[in-house]
C-alpha cells in the first residue's frame, strides 16, 4: 500500500499476493461508488475485462449483501445461495467457495474483499480474520480518496441536497433546531503490524490506566448532578473500564502481531458483530457502553485525549449510537437534541439524555448516512422525526410551532394551580407517571394530584446484580420523602419480556409480551418480591402504602401476591418496623382474561389500574412495535370504548376506583373519551398533564358521556374524526 505508483496497479499486486498465499484461485476487490453500487475494481482469477465494467447494487448479490449488512460471508456452495448473482461476463460460474468481508472505515462500507475458490471449501475463521486485517490496511486507502475520490464519497453519503425526513422512536420528547454534528472520534490508525508485542502491551497497559483516571475524574464531577439511578447508569459503565475478559482479548490480538490501536479496533468490530445477532435488548444496548470505551482507549493510544471539539451554538448531535458517558464529553450549553441509528428507551444513553433534558430519538435508520456535518436539523421530539436540509417551508412550520409551544407553556403554567373540573362541575383526577427520581420535581411543576404509576424496575435493570432491601428501601423513602402528603401508587417488578434484567438468565421466547414476565415471573421468583415488599413496607413509616400487581392474568394470581404481602407485613411488625397506615393493594388490568373474572376479583383490591398499552394490542392481537399495524387498528375505535365503559361501570359498581394509566391517559382527544366512558383518573407524564387540564376544564362531561356511549355502539373502525369535530366545534383545546 505504501510502494508507490498508481492504485490500480497496487491493487492489481494487492489481489495476486493475497490469491497467493490463501491458496485461492480467485482474489476480488470491490469498490463503493456513488449512487451505492460496487464496481469491480481489481480481480485475480475472474475476466479482466470485467474489471471496472461489472457493477452490483447494495444488496444485490453476495458482495452486494455483505456490504449491506456489514458482516463477513462464508459459504462451501455459494452457488445454492438464494442471493447468489451470476455475471456472466466476470466467468465466476467455475468457482464454488466464497469467502468475502467488508472493507469497513469506522461505520461506512467503502467496498468488498472477496476470495473463491472452484472446490467446495470450507474457510475457517482465521482465514476469515486474516482479510479482515487486510481489509483494515484496504480501508485506509480507500478512505484517503485515492480509489473513490473524496467529491465522489460524499455523494454516496448524503444523495445530493434534497430534504430528507427521517422517522424514529422518541427516546426524550422536546423540539429542537440546530446544525448536524457527526459524532464520530476520527482516529486514524496508521499502523496496523507491530514488529515488538511486549512493547505494544506495554502501551496498551498504560493507556487503560490513563483511561481509568479520566472516566474517574469525569464521573466525579457530575455526581453532585446525578440522582441515585443516573449515578448507578454511569457507575456500570466504570465497571467496564475495568474488565479483565475484554482486555484480556485485545492482549491476545496483539500477541498475534497487530499494534496495540489495531487491537482495539479489531476487537471493537468484533464485540458489534456478535453482539448485534444478540436478540436481548439490554445486552444489545450494553454495546454502546464497549464501543465508547473502546474510542477513549483509542484517544489515550494515540495521544488525543481531552481534544475539543469545535461545536456550532446549536448543536444536533448525529450518532449510531452512544455510550451513557458520551454525551457528557459535549458542551451541555451548545447541545440541543441527539438523533440516534440505534437507542431503546431502557438505553442508559437514554437515561443521561432525559436527565440533562436533551430532546432524543432513536432508531433512525441511516441518519448518519444521510445527514452531512454542518445541515440544518430539525429535531421533532413530539412525533418522532428528524428534517434534514429542510426547506424555508418546513423551517417557518417548525418556528410557528415552537412559537406556539411557548405560548401553550405560558398558558399550560396559569392552569397549573387549577382545578381539574369540568364545566358541569364533574372532578377529574390528573395524576403522574414516575419511574425515576428525576421525575418527582415536575409534581410541583405540572400540578399533578399524585403518582398514579411508579414504575419500580428501572433501578433494577441498571444494575450489575439484584439491590437489597436496605438498597430499595432507602429509594422508596427518597420517593416518599419527595412526593410528601400525595399519592404513590408503587407498581411491583415490571420486567422480563422486553425488560430483561441482566443477571437473571432468561429463555429465549417466541413471543416475550406475552411471556414470563412481571408477576408472573415474581411469583415464581418470590424471593425477588419478597424483599421488594420488605423495603416497601419498611420505607412507608406510617403512611399509606399502595402497591399495583402488573400483568394479573388470574384471580389465584392476585391472591398469591396478596397473601406475601399479609406475611411480610406480619413478619415487619414483629422485628418491630413500623407499619404503613394503610395498605391499598391492586390489580393491573392489561390482559383480557381478567375482564371475564371482575365479578369475582372487584371485592378483593382497593383499586383497579388500566395499562391500556398492553390491554390495546392484546385486545387487537396488534404488536405495538410493529410500524405496519400502528395505524391499522386505532385506540380511539368503538370495541375498545366499549370495553372501557363496560369495564368502568362494574367497577363503579362495586365502588372500586378506577385509572387508566397508559398512553392514551396523557392524548387529550383521547383523555376526553375516557371521560366519558365514565373514568375519572388518569396517570400519564407530567409534560401532558396541563394539556389534559385544559381539555378537562372545558367540556360538559354528561354531554360527552352521551356522545362516547353513542359511538361505542357504531359499526366503524375509528371515531376520532367525529370526536376531533365535536371538540373542534365546541372550542374545547385537544
Amino acid at each position: 500500500m505504501k510502494s508507490g505508483g498508481l492504485v490500480q496497479s497496487r491493487l492489481d499486486r494487492v489481489v495476486k499476493l493475497i490469491a497467493a498465499n490463501m491458496v485461492a484461485e480467485v482474489c476480488s476487490i470491490y469498490a463503493m461508488r456513488a449512487g451505492e453500487v460496487l464496481e469491480l475494481y481489481a480481480t485475480e482469477g475472474l475476466r479482466p475485462e470485467a474489471v471496472h465494467s461489472t457493477r452490483l447494487r447494495l444488496g444485490e448479490g453476495l458482495v452486494g449483501q455483505i456490504a449491506l449488512t456489514a458482516e463477513p460471508l462464508a459459504l462451501s456452495d455459494a452457488q445454492q445461495h438464494t442471493n447468489f448473482a451470476y455475471r456472466p461476463e466476470t466467468g465466476e460460474e467455475l468457482y464454488h467457495s466464497f469467502c468475502g468481508v467488508p472493507i469497513q472505515l469506522g461505520a461506512r462500507v467503502l467496498g468488498v474483499l472477496v476470495v473463491q475458490n472452484r472446490t467446495q471449501r470450507s474457510y475457517g475463521e482465521e482465514e476469515i480474520e486474516t482479510l479482515e486485517t487486510v481489509a483494515m490496511v484496504l480501508a485506509e486507502l480507500f478512505g484517503s480518496g485515492e480509489v473513490i475520490t473524496l467529491e465522489e464519497g460524499r455523494s454516496v453519503e448524503g444523495s445530493a441536497l434534497l430534504p430528507v425526513r427521517i422517522g424514529g422512536l422518541v427516546l426524550n420528547e422536546g423540539m429542537a433546531m440546530g446544525r448536524a454534528v457527526l459524532h464520530q472520534w476520527g482516529i486514524v490508525i496508521n499502523q496496523v503490524v507491530a514488529e515488538d508485542p511486549e512493547a505494544e502491551i506495554a502501551r496498551l497497559d498504560e493507556a487503560v490506566g490513563d483511561m481509568r483516571r479520566a472516566v474517574d475524574r469525569m464521573l466525579a464531577r457530575m455526581d453532585k448532578n446525578l440522582d441515585d439511578e443516573q449515578g448507578e447508569v454511569l457507575e456500570s459503565y466504570r465497571m467496564f473500564a475495568h474488565d479483565r475478559g475484554w482486555l484480556e482479548r485485545i492482549r491476545d490480538v496483539i500477541n498475534s502481531g497487530l499494534t496495540a490501536e489495531a487491537a482495539v479496533e479489531r476487537i471493537k468490530n468484533d464485540t458489534h458483530q456478535r453482539m448485534m445477532k444478540v436478540r436481548d435488548p439490554y445486552i444489545r444496548e450494553r454495546l454502546a457502553d464497549l464501543e465508547d470505551l473502546a474510542y477513549r482507549l483509542l484517544q489515550h493510544l494515540s495521544g488525543t485525549e481531552g481534544s475539543s471539539r469545535n461545536l456550532p451554538d446549536e448543536t444536533i448531535l448525529i450518532a449510531r449510537t452512544l455510550g451513557p458517558a458520551e454525551l457528557l464529553d459535549y458542551d451541555r450549553k451548545r447541545l440541543r437534541a441527539v438523533v440516534l441509528e440505534e437507542g431503546s428507551k431502557t438505553a442508559h444513553v437514554a437515561i443521561v439524555a432525559r436527565a440533562l433534558g436533551l430532546p432524543t430519538i432513536g432508531r433512525c435508520e441511516g441518519a448518519l448516512s444521510r445527514i452531512r456535518a454542518g445541515d440544518s436539523v430539525i429535531v421533532d421530539g413530539q412525533n418522532g422525526q428528524v428534517f434534514a436540509r429542510p426547506n424555508q417551508g418546513i423551517k417557518q412550520t417548525f418556528k410557528a410551532s415552537l412559537a406556539l409551544q411557548e405560548k401553550r407553556k405560558a398558558e399550560m403554567a396559569a392552569v397549573r394551580n387549577l382545578p381539574a373540573v369540568s364545566q358541569d362541575s364533574v372532578t377529574v383526577e390528573l395524576l403522574m407517571n414516575a419511574g425515576l427520581l428525576i421525575d418527582l420535581p415536575h409534581l410541583d411543576e405540572c400540578g399533578a394530584t399524585g403518582i398514579g404509576l411508579y414504575r419500580t424496575e428501572i433501578p433494577f435493570m441498571v444494575r450489575d446484580a439484584f439491590p437489597g432491601v436496605e438498597d430499595q428501601q432507602a429509594l422508596y423513602s427518597k420517593v416518599f420523602e419527595q412526593t410528601g402528603s400525595r399519592p404513590v401508587t408503587f407498581r411491583t417488578l415490571d420486567v422480563g419480556g422486553d425488560k430483561p434484567l441482566p443477571y437473571l438468565t432468561m429463555e429465549k421466547e417466541e413471543n416475550p409480551a406475552m411471556g414470563w414476565r412481571a408477576l408472573r415471573m415474581t411469583l415464581d421468583r418470590p424471593v425477588m418480591l419478597r424483599l421488594q415488599l420488605q423495603a416497601l413496607i419498611r420505607a412507608a413509616k406510617g403512611r399509606e402504602l399502595r402497591i399495583m400487581f402488573p400483568m394479573v392474568t388470574d384471580i389465584s394470581e392476585f391472591d398469591a401476591a396478596r397473601g406475601m404481602v399479609e406475611r411480610e407485613l406480619a413478619r415487619e411488625i414483629a422485628r418491630g418496623t413500623a407499619a404503613p397506615s394503610e395498605i391499598k393493594l391492586g390489580a393491573m388490568l392489561e390482559v383480557p382474561a381478567l375482564l371475564w373474572q371482575l365479578e369475582k376479583l372487584l371485592p378483593s383490591i382497593d383499586f383497579l389500574s388500566i395499562g391500556s398499552n398492553d390491554l390495546f394490542q392484546f385486545v387487537f392481537a396488534a404488536d405495538r412495535g410493529n410500524p405496519r399495524l400502528t395505524r391499522r387498528f386505532d385506540s380511539l375505535s368503538p370495541p375498545m370504548l366499549r370495553l372501557l365503559s363496560d369495564l368502568t361501570a362494574q367497577a363503579n359498581a362495586a365502588n372500586v376506583p378506577v385509572t387508566l394509566c397508559g398512553e392514551m391517559a396523557g392524548h387529550p382527544l383521547e383523555a376526553l373519551a375516557l371521560i366519558g366512558c365514565g373514568i375519572r383518573r388518569l396517570s400519564m407524564s407530567a409534560g401532558s398533564i396541563a394539556p389534559v387540564k385544559q381539555t378537562v376544564r372545558a367540556l360538559n362531561v354528561a354531554e360527552v358521556t352521551d356522545l362516547v356511549q353513542h359511538l361505542a355502539g357504531l359499526r366503524t373502525r375509528s371515531v376520532r374524526g367525529v370526536l376531533r369535530a365535536y371538540a373542534l366545534d365546541r372550542g374545547i383545546p385537544f
